[in-house]
């Protein structure tokens, strides 16, 4: 039978894995908007 250590220890490798991940989801979104931006001020030029 699994203890409260056990479960909190597994608790948070799943929420340091989803912390990583959402890191970098964010920094990609971040660098598709700066290349969006980048390409609308060439046209502009």
């Amino acid at each position: 039978m699994l203890n409260t250590k056990t479960l909190l220890t597994a608790a948070m490798i799943v929420g340091m894995g989803a912390s990583v991940t959402a890191c970098n989801t964010v920094e990609g979104a971040g660098q598709d908007i700066e290349h969006a931006g980048e390409s609308v001020q060439d046209a502009a030029e």
